[in-house]
Formats: structure tokens, sequence, C-alpha cells
């Protein structure tokens, strides 16, 4: 395409000099006058995204309620029977796939570095005026919150405790726990991060510079065939709202137990269907206050609360728990992680794929590494979405950095901490073992009653953290979703709070009818699903490098033209979502702005047109 310059602020002909007042602003479509400046009423970036059809849009809205509602009732209706289909799925995908997990993390890491080191990486998201809209702090507390503060909750301490006695590639040695605590760096750590950002980055790049929607169709599509984008649009959309929403009402019922559990520490109350049911509405009434207020006064507020809790519980223990064998073991630790961490991101436990396995209990990588990569996969969508949503402002590399490296370390010294401190008080009394084995979500709980004067204070903040934490990931989740269903249109915050009600809803009925059985088998059922996902997020990479690569000089003009802060004048033909309304038959995208020589001549033109200023010049 030829180089075609910014359009004129101004469509008038008028010769006034610049020092007179300037000219009033065009009115918008409807006749209103349409805000500059600080009070600008088309948002950035300016979509040059696809038009959903109606009846795409229809059955993206509507199915995917009824596939959950089905779902969840099959699974209340006949357990046992929905829990052998879903574990017989498990096995088959746990005894033939697991290369394919290993590989599909070794691509998300090989691609995080390509990005960080390459001269992409000077790429700024938003264009090259953009600048970051939140401080590292809130940025990283709200990356660190929606993506693993719930589950690393969980499993900080029972993952090292169930795998303290032998685990694979990390020989057992005279230091107990070691290889535990080794593998838990890895599954909480950098792959795991690099697995979110890759999907994040493909996002941010569609949406931030591209002016796509936020959604996984738009980051895909483009690499299909003609033919094929429209019904792959639909079926990848489709993947993406039913992952998020099972994902989140599981987690839901497992947070509103784990919180449960650090409850009846401090509280005298038992577990059970009706503390539960009010965990679930209150944790659901915290959410919907903080997605209804949006993600600055909201989610951001939450995840900086989220950070300040974290450290008090980390240095809490580090300071009165066994200080000197922490740091002992921090050490050791880390050096084991550096030097196995090749041999584990390879390991595929290939001696037990040699024949069809009876069940995937028989694999350790089913029990781990291809169960936890199977929920970062399906928990992407929202992750990564909303990730993407708050980087705006980051160039490439600096995003790679801040969500692989930071995080990261964060995990690694969470782990080092609590989990060394565990398996400290459970080598004097075996008491956080037993108390694993009897129920995982007890682990961290158990083991903070033990630290010296401030146990009691500590399970109180560690409980709040289990509310606070999960809060930030359903509301994050919601924005995404939000984004999916209702592209390219905006959602308002009250759409907001009724999808939070929703997931309410089905973390309510699945705990109050089918009980744990029933979470754990729509939970599993969900982290399934990553499986054919995976492809889905393949598709979006090899489309990132495409784009990157054919990045030139058009491509460059138009990241600065939909990110201009400056008012253009197709903004007075943008409805109030930021559609253009104007030359429907050739549809929106790069190419079809509206040239400057044309606003006079067009219908919305002569009536948005500025009118001309009267001379006032002597």
């Amino acid at each position: 395409m030829p180089h075609r310059s910014h359009p004129p602020t101004d469509l008038t002909t008028d010769t006034t000099p610049r020092t007179e007042e300037p000219a009033p602003p065009a009115p918008g479509p409807d006749g209103s006058s349409p805000a500059t400046g600080a009070e600008r009423t088309v948002d950035l970036p300016r979509f040059r995204g696809r038009l959903i059809p109606q009846l795409d849009r229809v059955i993206i809205m509507v199915l995917p309620p009824v596939l959950i509602i089905a779902a969840v009732a099959a699974v209340t209706a006949n357990p046992e029977g929905t829990a052998g289909l879903i574990n017989r799925l498990r096995t088959f995908v746990t005894g033939g796939f697991t290369w394919w997990f290993v590989l599909y993390s070794l691509v998300a890491v090989v691609v995080c570095l390509w990005l960080c080191f390459s001269r992409l990486g000077r790429i700024r998201l938003g264009g090259p005026q953009a600048r970051p809209e939140h401080s590292k702090f809130a940025w990283y507390s709200m990356l660190f919150a929606c993506g693993q503060g719930i589950g690393l909750i969980f499993w900080s301490l029972a993952e090292p405790i169930m795998l303290r006695e032998e685990t694979p590639v990390i020989p057992t040695g005279a230091n107990p726990g070691e290889g535990g605590l080794v593998w838990t760096y890895f599954h909480w750590g950098l792959t795991a991060w690099a697995m979110y950002c890759v999907v994040a980055i493909c996002l941010a790049y569609s949406h931030h510079n591209l002016g796509k929607t936020l959604t996984f169709r738009e980051a895909t599509v483009d690499l299909l065939p003609a033919r094929a984008q429209r019904p792959a649009g639909v079926v990848i959309e489709l993947l993406a709202i039913i992952a998020t929403v099972l994902g989140l009402a599981t987690s839901f019922g497992f947070a509103a137990m784990q919180f449960s559990s650090g409850a009846t520490n401090i509280l005298p109350l038992e577990a059970g269907p009706g503390v539960w049911a009010i965990v679930i509405v209150a944790l659901g009434g915290l959410t919907a206050v903080s997605a209804f207020l949006g993600v600055n006064k909201g989610m951001k507020r939450v995840s900086e609360l989220n950070s300040i809790l974290s450290i008090v519980l980390v240095v809490g223990v580090f300071a009165l728990g066994p200080t000197v064998y922490i740091l002992s073991n921090m050490s050791q630790t880390f050096g084991s992680f550096i030097a196995h961490f090749v041999p584990m991101s390879f390991w595929t436990g290939a001696e037990t794929t040699g024949a069809p396995l009876a069940q995937w209990q028989d694999s350790w990588n089913g029990w781990w590494t291809v169960f936890i990569w199977c929920w970062v996969i399906a928990f992407s969508p929202f992750v990564a979405g909303f990730i993407a949503r708050i980087s705006r402002g980051r160039t490439i590399r600096e995003f790679v950095l801040g969500v692989t490296i930071i995080p990261s370390l964060i995990v690694m010294v969470w782990v080092a901490v609590i989990g060394s401190a565990g398996i400290h008080y459970d080598n004097e009394s075996g008491q956080i073992s037993a108390d694993v084995a009897e129920d995982t979500s007890t682990a961290l709980f158990s083991m903070l009653e033990m630290v010296p004067w401030i146990g009691t204070l500590l399970v109180i903040v560690a409980t709040v953290l289990v509310a606070t934490y999960y809060v930030t990931s359903l509301d994050s989740g919601t924005y995404a979703l939000a984004e999916f269903v209702s592209a390219p249109k905006k959602s308002g915050p009250w759409f907001r709070v009724v999808l939070v009600a929703s997931i309410a809803t089905v973390a309510l009925v699945l705990l109050s009818i089918g009980g744990v059985n029933a979470v754990d088998t729509v939970q599993t059922g969900t982290i399934i699903g990553g499986f054919p996902f995976s492809f889905v997020i393949i598709l979006m990479i090899i489309n990132l490098v495409r784009r990157l690569k054919a990045r030139d000089a058009e491509t460059r003009r138009l990241e600065k033209e939909i990110n201009d802060p400056e008012p253009r004048p197709e903004d007075a033909f943008c409805d109030e979502h930021g559609i253009p309304q104007v030359d429907p038959r050739r549809g929106v995208g790069p190419g079809t702005l509206v040239p400057p020589q044309d606003l006079d001549t067009h219908p919305r033109g002569r009536t948005a047109a500025r009118p001309a200023r009267e001379d006032t010049t002597p």
C-alpha cells in the first residue's frame, strides 16, 4: 500500500493564522459535540478489527450457557458415570500426549527468549508514544494475583510435602524434601509463566498495536484460509468462554473450601455445605463490588493489598520460623533448580509410555506435570487476557521480563520460605504430612500454627489472602470473559456483576448438590479441555511470529495512527463503542479509513464537518 499521511485535524480551508482561537470540535454522527483531549469519547486503540455477524454473536452468547448448564446437570445427575468418562479421557491424554505438553512448554520458553533478546523486544505495546497506565508495583501485583495467587497458596507447601520422599530427575539425597521443593519451583515458576506470557503477548500485540478486539479469534484467524476464518473464530471463542467459566467456577468451589479450612482454625465453625455457601456469597459480593468499580479502583487496590499481606506472611515465617534452615535450604534448592532445569523441562517419563496406561494415576506426570500444564493452558484465556489488558505502554522486552522473571522469582522465594519451614516442622513431628494426607487444603494452615508467637496471626493473614487472591482472580476473569462475550462492543460494570453472579451460582450448585466430588470432576474436565486449546494457542503463536516478521513501515504507520492520542477526523464517525460507522460495505480494518478528501462528500461527513470559522482578521 502507498504511504498515506495522517489526515489533518482541521477540515476547513481557512487560512487564519495559528495564533487565532482554535476551531470548535466537529459534532458526532448524532449531532452532539465530541469531546477532545482529556474528555475523549474514543478510547485507544482505535478499532481496526472485524465486525462479528449477528448470527455468530448470538451463538457466542447463547451456546456457552447452554453447554455449561448441560455439563453441570450431567455431573450432578450422574456423578460416577461422568467422573468415569473424564478419568478415561484423562488417561488417554496422559498416556499418549505427555510429549506434546512437554514440547508445548518448551515452545513457550523459546518464544519468550526470542522476543526478549531480539530487536523485536523494542516494540512498544500501544505504539511508540504509549506509556504504562499502572506503576510497576501495581502491574506486578495484578498480574501475579490473577495468575497464580490462589494456586500458589494451595500448593506451595502441599506439593513439597507430597513429593518429599522421591521425585524423578532429582536424586534423593540426605536433604529430605529437596526434590519436592525443586519440582514446585519448576511447576509454578518460569515455565508456567512463560506459558501465560506467550498467550498474553499474542493478545496484547493484536489489540494494542493492530486495533483488534482483545479476543482469541482476532489473534488467531488471520492465519487460516478465508473460508475457515468465520467458523473457526466462533469455535475458538466458544472454547475460551467455556474454559473461563468452568475454570473460575471450580476454582471458586475449592477457594471456598480452603477459606473454610482456615476459618475453622480461628472460629468455632465446622466446614460444610452451609459454610461453603456463605463463603461463596461473601466472596462473590466482594468480587462484584471490585468488578463494578473497575480496574483502577477495584482490582488494583485489592491486588496491592494481596502483595502487602503476602510480604507480611513470608517475612513472618522467615523471621520467626527456622530462619537458618530456610536460608540454607533456599540456597541449596535454588542451585539444584538451576542445575536440573533443562532435564526437568524435557522429562516425559518415557518408561511408563511403552504400553497404554491402565489409569492416569500410574504416571507420575499424570499427577503433576501434565496436570499442572493442562491447568495453566485452561486458565490462559482469562489470565492472559487480563495481563494483556493492563500492559499497554510496555515494550515487548519489558513485558516478557515482567511476566516471566519477576513472578518466577516471587514464586521461588515464596515456596522456599513456606516449603522449607513446613519441611522443617514436619521433620520434627510428622503432623503436616498427616494433615496433608487427610486434606491437602490444610497444609499451609497446619504449618503456620507451628510458627512461634504469631502463628494464629499468620493463619488469619493466610485466610484473608485466600479470599483476596480469589477475588482478584475472579475479577480478572470477569474482565476477560466480558471482552470475549461483548467485543467489539464495550461491556458495562453491571454486565460484569452479572457474570460474577453467574459464576458464583455455578460454584454454589456444584458444591451444594454434588459436593467436593462434583467440583473435582468438573475441574478435571476443564483441565482436560486444555488439550485441544493448546493447539489453538500454537496457532496464535505462529500468527504472532508471522505478524512480527511482516511488520513494515505500513504496519508502524498503522500503529501510530490507531494510537494517536490527539482527536482525529474519523473519531466523529464512531459510535459509543469506538466502532466506525462509515463505509459499511468495505468493512472495518486497515485501509478502510475514510480519506480526508472524502469526509466533506460523505453523507455523514457533510453533517459532521467543522463549520468554516468567521474571518476576524483586520
